[in-house]
Protein backbone atom coordinates (compact mmCIF):
# COMPACT_ATOMS: atom_id res chain seq x y z
CA UNK A 1 0.00 0.00 0.00
CA UNK A 2 1.38 3.44 -0.96
CA UNK A 3 2.06 5.75 1.97
CA UNK A 4 0.13 9.05 1.94
CA UNK A 5 1.90 12.11 0.63
CA UNK A 6 3.43 14.46 3.21
CA UNK A 7 1.00 17.24 4.14
CA UNK A 8 1.44 20.63 5.77
CA UNK A 9 0.12 21.46 9.19
CA UNK A 10 -2.00 24.57 9.60
CA UNK A 11 0.97 26.43 11.04
CA UNK A 12 3.18 25.41 8.10
CA UNK A 13 0.49 26.34 5.59
CA UNK A 14 -0.03 29.78 7.16
CA UNK A 15 3.72 30.39 7.22
CA UNK A 16 4.01 29.37 3.56
CA UNK A 17 1.38 31.92 2.57
CA UNK A 18 2.72 34.58 4.93
CA UNK A 19 -0.65 34.97 6.65
CA UNK A 20 -2.11 34.48 10.09
CA UNK A 21 -3.91 31.17 10.88
CA UNK A 22 -7.21 33.08 10.95
CA UNK A 23 -6.64 34.20 7.36
CA UNK A 24 -5.78 30.67 6.31
CA UNK A 25 -9.08 29.38 7.71
CA UNK A 26 -10.88 32.24 5.98
CA UNK A 27 -9.45 30.91 2.71
CA UNK A 28 -10.78 27.47 3.66
CA UNK A 29 -14.26 28.81 4.42
CA UNK A 30 -14.31 30.56 1.03
CA UNK A 31 -13.33 27.36 -0.75
CA UNK A 32 -10.00 28.76 -1.94
CA UNK A 33 -7.97 26.00 -0.31
CA UNK A 34 -8.99 22.61 0.99
CA UNK A 35 -8.06 20.85 4.18
CA UNK A 36 -8.40 17.44 5.74
CA UNK A 37 -9.20 17.01 9.42
CA UNK A 38 -8.48 14.10 11.71
CA UNK A 39 -7.57 13.56 15.35
CA UNK A 40 -4.30 15.43 14.82
CA UNK A 41 -5.95 18.55 13.41
CA UNK A 42 -6.10 20.20 9.98
CA UNK A 43 -3.60 19.40 7.22
CA UNK A 44 -3.14 20.84 3.73
CA UNK A 45 -1.93 19.50 0.38
CA UNK A 46 1.48 21.07 -0.26
CA UNK A 47 1.19 21.26 -4.05
CA UNK A 48 -2.32 22.69 -3.97
CA UNK A 49 -1.03 25.36 -1.59
CA UNK A 50 1.83 26.20 -3.98
CA UNK A 51 -0.66 26.71 -6.81
CA UNK A 52 -2.76 28.97 -4.59
CA UNK A 53 0.31 30.96 -3.50
CA UNK A 54 1.34 31.48 -7.13
CA UNK A 55 -2.16 32.65 -8.00
CA UNK A 56 -2.11 35.14 -5.13
CA UNK A 57 1.19 36.56 -6.36
CA UNK A 58 -0.15 37.07 -9.89
CA UNK A 59 -3.33 38.76 -8.62
CA UNK A 60 -1.63 40.76 -5.90
CA UNK A 61 0.97 42.04 -8.32
CA UNK A 62 -1.57 44.71 -9.27
CA UNK A 63 -1.94 45.75 -5.62
CA UNK A 64 1.03 47.82 -4.38
CA UNK A 65 0.11 47.32 -0.71
CA UNK A 66 0.57 43.55 -0.76
CA UNK A 67 3.76 42.60 1.17
CA UNK A 68 4.91 39.78 -1.11
CA UNK A 69 4.30 41.06 -4.62
CA UNK A 70 7.85 42.17 -5.31
CA UNK A 71 6.63 45.60 -6.39
CA UNK A 72 9.66 47.69 -7.38
CA UNK A 73 10.84 50.66 -5.34
CA UNK A 74 11.37 52.40 -8.66
CA UNK A 75 12.05 51.76 -12.29
CA UNK A 76 15.65 51.33 -13.49
CA UNK A 77 15.94 51.87 -17.22
CA UNK A 78 17.99 49.31 -19.13
CA UNK A 79 18.84 48.68 -22.76
CA UNK A 80 20.35 45.22 -22.15
CA UNK A 81 17.49 42.72 -21.90
CA UNK A 82 13.75 42.77 -22.38
CA UNK A 83 10.94 40.22 -22.38
CA UNK A 84 8.27 40.78 -25.01
CA UNK A 85 5.40 38.40 -25.77
CA UNK A 86 7.09 35.66 -23.78
CA UNK A 87 10.44 35.97 -25.58
CA UNK A 88 13.77 37.05 -24.08
CA UNK A 89 15.59 39.72 -26.11
CA UNK A 90 19.13 41.10 -25.81
CA UNK A 91 19.39 44.60 -27.25
CA UNK A 92 16.45 43.78 -29.50
CA UNK A 93 17.70 40.36 -30.66
CA UNK A 94 16.08 37.09 -29.57
CA UNK A 95 18.36 35.31 -27.10
CA UNK A 96 17.48 31.90 -28.54
CA UNK A 97 18.72 33.05 -31.97
CA UNK A 98 22.21 33.56 -30.52
CA UNK A 99 22.79 30.18 -28.88
CA UNK A 100 24.73 28.65 -31.77
CA UNK A 101 27.40 31.35 -31.51
CA UNK A 102 30.34 31.00 -29.09
CA UNK A 103 29.49 32.56 -25.74
CA UNK A 104 32.53 34.87 -25.84
CA UNK A 105 31.47 36.28 -29.22
CA UNK A 106 28.00 37.11 -27.88
CA UNK A 107 29.58 38.80 -24.85
CA UNK A 108 31.96 40.82 -27.04
CA UNK A 109 28.94 42.02 -29.04
CA UNK A 110 26.96 42.84 -25.90
CA UNK A 111 29.79 44.74 -24.22
CA UNK A 112 31.33 46.22 -27.33
CA UNK A 113 34.70 45.13 -25.98
CA UNK A 114 37.24 42.70 -27.42
CA UNK A 115 38.24 39.66 -25.39
CA UNK A 116 41.22 39.81 -23.01
CA UNK A 117 42.21 36.54 -21.33
CA UNK A 118 42.87 36.32 -17.58
CA UNK A 119 46.55 36.63 -16.56
CA UNK A 120 48.21 33.42 -15.39
CA UNK A 121 49.13 35.00 -12.05
CA UNK A 122 45.51 35.94 -11.38
CA UNK A 123 44.33 32.42 -12.24
CA UNK A 124 46.96 31.03 -9.87
CA UNK A 125 45.75 33.25 -7.03
CA UNK A 126 42.13 32.31 -7.66
CA UNK A 127 42.88 28.60 -7.88
CA UNK A 128 44.83 28.76 -4.61
CA UNK A 129 41.82 30.31 -2.88
CA UNK A 130 39.54 27.57 -4.22
CA UNK A 131 41.93 24.79 -3.22
CA UNK A 132 42.08 26.17 0.34
CA UNK A 133 38.37 25.49 0.84
CA UNK A 134 37.19 22.42 2.77
CA UNK A 135 36.07 19.42 0.68
CA UNK A 136 32.39 20.00 1.42
CA UNK A 137 32.43 23.54 -0.07
CA UNK A 138 29.74 24.04 -2.69
CA UNK A 139 29.78 25.75 -6.07
CA UNK A 140 28.89 29.19 -4.72
CA UNK A 141 31.65 28.90 -2.09
CA UNK A 142 34.18 28.11 -4.82
CA UNK A 143 33.00 30.98 -7.01
CA UNK A 144 33.25 33.50 -4.17
CA UNK A 145 36.71 32.24 -3.23
CA UNK A 146 37.90 32.48 -6.82
CA UNK A 147 36.50 36.00 -7.12
CA UNK A 148 38.49 37.03 -4.04
CA UNK A 149 41.66 35.61 -5.56
CA UNK A 150 41.19 37.48 -8.83
CA UNK A 151 40.47 40.76 -7.01
CA UNK A 152 43.47 40.45 -4.71
CA UNK A 153 45.77 39.95 -7.71
CA UNK A 154 44.54 43.11 -9.49
CA UNK A 155 46.10 46.33 -8.11
CA UNK A 156 44.33 48.41 -10.79
CA UNK A 157 40.83 47.20 -10.01
CA UNK A 158 39.56 50.45 -8.44
CA UNK A 159 39.39 52.33 -11.73
CA UNK A 160 35.77 52.57 -12.90
CA UNK A 161 36.59 53.37 -16.54
CA UNK A 162 34.80 51.12 -19.07
CA UNK A 163 38.10 49.67 -20.31
CA UNK A 164 39.04 48.57 -16.78
CA UNK A 165 35.61 47.11 -16.06
CA UNK A 166 35.61 45.13 -19.30
CA UNK A 167 39.11 43.87 -18.54
CA UNK A 168 37.82 42.69 -15.14
CA UNK A 169 34.84 41.06 -16.82
CA UNK A 170 36.99 39.16 -19.31
CA UNK A 171 39.37 38.15 -16.52
CA UNK A 172 36.47 36.55 -14.67
CA UNK A 173 34.77 34.98 -17.69
CA UNK A 174 37.97 33.38 -19.00
CA UNK A 175 39.58 32.75 -15.60
CA UNK A 176 36.76 31.40 -13.43
CA UNK A 177 36.34 28.14 -15.39
CA UNK A 178 40.09 27.52 -15.08
CA UNK A 179 40.14 28.39 -11.39
CA UNK A 180 37.32 25.89 -10.87
CA UNK A 181 39.38 23.11 -12.45
CA UNK A 182 38.97 23.49 -16.21
CA UNK A 183 41.69 24.01 -18.78
CA UNK A 184 42.35 27.34 -20.45
CA UNK A 185 40.41 27.24 -23.73
CA UNK A 186 39.39 29.73 -26.37
CA UNK A 187 35.85 28.36 -25.93
CA UNK A 188 34.53 29.39 -22.49
CA UNK A 189 31.89 26.65 -22.48
CA UNK A 190 34.50 23.97 -23.23
CA UNK A 191 36.74 25.35 -20.49
CA UNK A 192 33.89 25.26 -17.96
CA UNK A 193 32.91 21.73 -19.02
CA UNK A 194 36.49 20.70 -18.33
CA UNK A 195 36.01 21.59 -14.67
CA UNK A 196 33.82 18.47 -14.52
CA UNK A 197 36.06 16.39 -16.80
CA UNK A 198 33.58 16.32 -19.68
CA UNK A 199 34.30 17.33 -23.26
CA UNK A 200 31.70 15.68 -25.52
CA UNK A 201 30.19 17.91 -28.17
CA UNK A 202 26.52 17.80 -27.09
CA UNK A 203 27.40 18.75 -23.51
CA UNK A 204 29.66 21.64 -24.56
CA UNK A 205 26.99 22.87 -26.96
CA UNK A 206 24.31 22.74 -24.26
CA UNK A 207 26.52 24.57 -21.75
CA UNK A 208 27.34 27.24 -24.35
CA UNK A 209 23.62 27.72 -25.07
CA UNK A 210 22.82 27.93 -21.35
CA UNK A 211 25.53 30.54 -20.77
CA UNK A 212 24.04 32.72 -23.50
CA UNK A 213 20.45 32.28 -22.36
CA UNK A 214 21.41 33.27 -18.80
CA UNK A 215 23.31 36.48 -19.60
CA UNK A 216 20.54 38.80 -18.43
CA UNK A 217 16.88 38.67 -17.43
CA UNK A 218 15.21 41.94 -16.52
CA UNK A 219 16.37 43.31 -13.14
CA UNK A 220 16.90 40.16 -11.07
CA UNK A 221 17.86 40.70 -7.42
CA UNK A 222 21.52 39.85 -8.06
CA UNK A 223 21.64 42.30 -10.96
CA UNK A 224 20.08 45.01 -8.81
CA UNK A 225 22.60 44.26 -6.05
CA UNK A 226 25.41 44.73 -8.57
CA UNK A 227 23.93 48.04 -9.67
CA UNK A 228 23.50 49.27 -6.07
CA UNK A 229 27.17 48.50 -5.38
CA UNK A 230 28.18 50.18 -8.65
CA UNK A 231 26.06 53.19 -7.71
CA UNK A 232 28.33 53.57 -4.67
CA UNK A 233 31.29 53.20 -7.07
CA UNK A 234 32.42 49.80 -5.84
CA UNK A 235 35.04 48.31 -8.16
CA UNK A 236 34.03 45.64 -10.64
CA UNK A 237 35.06 42.71 -8.45
CA UNK A 238 33.24 44.14 -5.42
CA UNK A 239 30.07 44.79 -7.44
CA UNK A 240 30.16 41.21 -8.77
CA UNK A 241 30.68 40.06 -5.17
CA UNK A 242 27.51 41.90 -4.14
CA UNK A 243 25.67 40.15 -6.95
CA UNK A 244 27.02 36.76 -5.85
CA UNK A 245 25.79 37.38 -2.32
CA UNK A 246 22.27 38.05 -3.56
CA UNK A 247 22.46 35.14 -6.00
CA UNK A 248 23.28 32.57 -3.32
CA UNK A 249 19.69 32.33 -2.15
CA UNK A 250 16.95 29.71 -2.47
CA UNK A 251 14.73 32.03 -4.51
CA UNK A 252 17.41 32.96 -7.03
CA UNK A 253 20.41 31.10 -8.46
CA UNK A 254 20.60 28.56 -5.62
CA UNK A 255 17.17 27.38 -6.80
CA UNK A 256 18.97 25.64 -9.67
CA UNK A 257 20.72 23.36 -7.18
CA UNK A 258 17.43 22.67 -5.34
CA UNK A 259 15.89 21.72 -8.68
CA UNK A 260 18.79 19.41 -9.50
CA UNK A 261 18.25 17.54 -6.24
CA UNK A 262 14.53 17.21 -6.99
CA UNK A 263 15.23 15.86 -10.47
CA UNK A 264 17.83 13.44 -9.08
CA UNK A 265 15.21 11.94 -6.77
CA UNK A 266 12.84 11.34 -9.67
CA UNK A 267 15.67 9.89 -11.78
CA UNK A 268 16.36 7.43 -8.95
CA UNK A 269 12.80 6.13 -9.06
CA UNK A 270 10.88 8.26 -6.61
CA UNK A 271 7.37 9.15 -7.68
CA UNK A 272 7.17 12.79 -8.84
CA UNK A 273 4.34 13.76 -6.49
CA UNK A 274 6.20 12.44 -3.44
CA UNK A 275 9.45 14.13 -4.46
CA UNK A 276 7.60 17.39 -5.06
CA UNK A 277 5.75 17.22 -1.75
CA UNK A 278 9.07 16.95 0.06
CA UNK A 279 10.70 19.67 -2.06
CA UNK A 280 8.16 22.33 -1.06
CA UNK A 281 8.52 21.72 2.67
CA UNK A 282 11.07 24.55 2.95
CA UNK A 283 8.42 27.08 1.95
CA UNK A 284 10.35 28.38 -1.06
CA UNK A 285 8.01 27.20 -3.80
CA UNK A 286 8.29 24.39 -6.32
CA UNK A 287 11.88 24.35 -7.56
CA UNK A 288 12.14 24.45 -11.33
CA UNK A 289 8.60 25.64 -12.05
CA UNK A 290 6.85 28.96 -12.49
CA UNK A 291 8.21 32.41 -13.29
CA UNK A 292 6.34 35.71 -12.85
CA UNK A 293 7.62 37.07 -16.18
CA UNK A 294 6.16 34.23 -18.27
CA UNK A 295 2.57 33.04 -18.55
CA UNK A 296 3.76 29.73 -20.03
CA UNK A 297 7.08 27.93 -20.26
CA UNK A 298 10.14 30.07 -19.50
CA UNK A 299 11.57 31.07 -22.91
CA UNK A 300 15.07 30.08 -21.82
CA UNK A 301 13.96 26.60 -20.80
CA UNK A 302 12.03 26.19 -24.02
CA UNK A 303 15.17 27.04 -26.02
CA UNK A 304 17.42 24.74 -23.97
CA UNK A 305 15.30 21.58 -23.69
CA UNK A 306 15.70 20.51 -27.35
CA UNK A 307 19.48 20.29 -26.87
CA UNK A 308 19.32 17.96 -23.88
CA UNK A 309 18.07 14.75 -25.47
CA UNK A 310 21.48 14.38 -27.16
CA UNK A 311 23.40 14.40 -23.86
CA UNK A 312 25.03 11.16 -22.63
CA UNK A 313 22.11 10.48 -20.29
CA UNK A 314 19.64 12.75 -22.00
CA UNK A 315 16.85 10.29 -22.76
CA UNK A 316 16.32 9.19 -19.16
CA UNK A 317 16.65 12.77 -17.95
CA UNK A 318 14.02 14.12 -20.30
CA UNK A 319 11.67 11.30 -19.31
CA UNK A 320 11.98 12.44 -15.68
CA UNK A 321 11.48 16.07 -16.76
CA UNK A 322 8.28 15.11 -18.57
CA UNK A 323 6.90 13.18 -15.60
CA UNK A 324 7.70 16.05 -13.24
CA UNK A 325 6.22 18.64 -15.61
CA UNK A 326 3.00 16.65 -16.09
CA UNK A 327 2.56 16.29 -12.33
CA UNK A 328 3.14 19.98 -11.61
CA UNK A 329 0.89 21.06 -14.48
CA UNK A 330 -1.93 18.89 -13.16
CA UNK A 331 -1.49 19.68 -9.47
CA UNK A 332 -0.09 23.23 -9.31
CA UNK A 333 -0.68 24.63 -12.82
CA UNK A 334 2.92 25.84 -13.17
CA UNK A 335 5.21 25.47 -16.17
CA UNK A 336 8.96 24.71 -16.31
CA UNK A 337 11.46 27.50 -15.81
CA UNK A 338 15.17 27.73 -16.60
CA UNK A 339 16.15 26.07 -13.30
CA UNK A 340 14.55 22.83 -14.48
CA UNK A 341 16.37 23.06 -17.80
CA UNK A 342 19.68 23.62 -15.99
CA UNK A 343 18.99 20.70 -13.67
CA UNK A 344 18.25 18.54 -16.70
CA UNK A 345 21.50 19.68 -18.32
CA UNK A 346 23.47 18.68 -15.22
CA UNK A 347 21.65 15.34 -14.98
CA UNK A 348 21.86 14.50 -18.67
CA UNK A 349 25.57 15.36 -18.81
CA UNK A 350 26.24 13.52 -15.51
CA UNK A 351 27.52 16.67 -13.79
CA UNK A 352 27.32 17.38 -10.02
CA UNK A 353 24.02 18.82 -8.79
CA UNK A 354 25.61 22.21 -8.06
CA UNK A 355 27.04 22.48 -11.58
CA UNK A 356 23.79 24.22 -12.50
CA UNK A 357 24.67 27.11 -10.18
CA UNK A 358 28.15 27.46 -11.68
CA UNK A 359 26.75 27.63 -15.21
CA UNK A 360 24.16 30.16 -14.08
CA UNK A 361 26.74 32.44 -12.45
CA UNK A 362 29.25 32.37 -15.32
CA UNK A 363 26.50 33.19 -17.79
CA UNK A 364 24.91 35.91 -15.65
CA UNK A 365 28.32 37.44 -14.98
CA UNK A 366 28.22 38.88 -18.50
CA UNK A 367 24.96 40.64 -17.68
CA UNK A 368 26.24 41.89 -14.33
CA UNK A 369 29.22 43.54 -16.00
CA UNK A 370 26.95 45.19 -18.58
CA UNK A 371 24.74 46.56 -15.79
CA UNK A 372 27.70 47.71 -13.72
CA UNK A 373 29.01 49.62 -16.74
CA UNK A 374 25.58 51.20 -17.23
CA UNK A 375 25.41 52.22 -13.57
CA UNK A 376 28.87 53.78 -13.66
CA UNK A 377 27.49 56.12 -16.33
CA UNK A 378 24.76 57.34 -13.96
CA UNK A 379 25.01 59.78 -11.07
CA UNK A 380 26.65 58.15 -8.04
CA UNK A 381 24.53 56.98 -5.09
CA UNK A 382 21.27 57.36 -7.04
CA UNK A 383 20.14 53.91 -5.82
CA UNK A 384 20.34 54.83 -2.14
CA UNK A 385 16.67 54.86 -1.02
CA UNK A 386 15.41 56.67 2.09
CA UNK A 387 13.85 54.77 4.94
CA UNK A 388 10.55 55.63 6.57
CA UNK A 389 10.73 55.09 10.32
CA UNK A 390 7.74 53.15 11.65
CA UNK A 391 9.06 52.10 15.06
CA UNK A 392 8.03 53.27 18.53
Amino acid sequence: MTAPLPRLTAAQAAARLGVKPQTLYAYVSRGLVTRERDARGSTFDALELEAFAAGRRRTAGRTPTHPTTGMPLGIVQTDIADIEDGELLYRGRRARDLIDQPFAEVVAWLWGAERIDAPDTAIGSARAMVEALPPHAGAMDRLRAALTGFAADDPLRHDTAPTTLHRIGWTLLTGLPVALGGDAQLDVARSLAGAWDVSDGPTVRAINAALILLIDHDLAVSTFAARVAASARADGYAAVGAALGAADSPLHIAAATRTSRLLTQVRRGREPDRALADAVQDGNGIPGFGHPLYSGVDDRADALFPLLAQLPDGEGTMDAVTRLSDTVAARAHARPNVDLALAALASGARLPDDAASSIFVVGRLAGWIAHIAAEYAEAPMRLRPRGEYVGP
